[in-house]
């Protein structure tokens, strides 16, 4: 054989091997199947709320489905999502419904945890014990406008008067410090902050959120997705919410290896918060729903209903269309 056969057998054989590389770009394996990567937004960082992901991940449930996901800690989760940068977000209620009446077009699909478990926590010394105690007290918090329309809104329930609260904006930082040091009161989710207090034998009064009005049992965290993904790909939304309903199964069945997945990818994260977090919410994430995921129209209708009569929002949404339970299986 000439050199220069060889040289073109060589170069020929360089050519296949790109080639290859350049179809399987994108793409990863899981045995023979080649795997969908999927990206899934998450608006705080990791904790026992996003866990039946982390578990999902490592158990290999979304393997079965044919999918790579992967879970990044966003400043904007709302926005990528109705673009389609991202497939799926961790959203709220509250921000999904801002979000439409400003024609976002982003859906919930499933909530993560059936009832809302944050409220305005105080350490017990301060003495608040109901929304007509803020006055005169100093808040401290993110700074986000749906902080202070709540704050303002349930202080008219209560006869109190907004304008003597003292607003401090702390940004993202530890609410027990802020609760210490900085504020009398904050906004927190027991299942991880309230745990942590617990644990650190901080007695807190806490004011639940859905025993103040029963309106305010909004979904929070739900799972997000984007209309144009819903009416052009709607077996990957149901291929990855079953096995992310499993996830969650397994979270509420067996919480410590929820927890161990979710330590193994956030390796920073407290193990003793994590574990008892897990525990406390373990039967949060179902309560009395049927299944896991599933959102009542209720439930929209009332928070919208609420925003509107307290001129939070200047027009009513269609709640058929801000939410579905299409993905969910029954």
């Amino acid at each position: 054989m000439t050199t220069n056969k060889v040289n073109n057998n060589i170069r020929y054989i360089i050519m296949l091997i790109a080639v290859c590389m350049f179809l399987l770009a994108g793409c990863s394996t899981e045995g023979d199947q080649e795997l969908e990567k999927i990206t899934v937004l998450l608006d705080w960082t990791p904790n026992t709320n996003y866990s039946g992901m982390y578990a999902a991940i490592e158990e290999g449930y979304y393997a079965e489905e044919g999918l790579e996901v992967e879970l990044f800690q966003a400043a904007a989760v709302v926005q990528p999502v109705a673009e389609g940068t991202a497939q799926f977000g961790v959203s709220y209620q509250e921000q999904v419904t801002f979000a439409r009446v400003e024609n976002i077009p982003v859906v919930s699909i499933a909530a993560i945890i059936q009832n809302n478990t944050s409220g305005f926590a105080s350490l017990r010394e301060r003495g608040i014990q109901s929304p007509a105690d803020f006055e005169g007290k100093k808040y401290g918090g993110w700074g986000s406008p749906i902080e202070e329309a709540t704050l303002q809104a349930l202080m008219e329930k209560y006869n109190a008067n907004y304008e003597k609260v003292d607003f401090i904006v702390t940004g993202e930082v530890d609410s027990l410090i802020v609760i210490e040091l900085e504020a009398d009161f904050t906004w927190i989710y027991y299942g991880w902050t309230g745990i942590e207090a617990e644990l650190k034998g901080m007695e807190l009064n806490f004011i639940e959120l859905k025993t103040v009005d029963n309106a305010l049992n909004y979904y929070t965290p739900v799972l997000i997705a984007g209309e144009k993904l819903i009416s052009e790909n709607p077996d990957l939304i149901k291929r990855f919410l079953r096995a992310t309903a499993k996830g969650y199964k397994l979270a509420m069945d067996d919480p410590a290896v929820a927890a161990e997945a979710l330590l193994k990818n956030a390796p920073e994260l407290d193990r003793e918060l994590v574990m008892a977090s897990q525990e406390w919410l373990k039967d949060k994430y179902q309560a009395d729903a049927p299944v896991w995921g599933l959102q009542e129209t209720e439930r929209w209708t009332n928070y919208t209903n609420w925003l509107f009569n307290y001129n939070l929002i200047d027009r009513k949404i269609d709640v058929d269309k801000v939410f579905t339970n299409d993905f969910i299986e029954r």
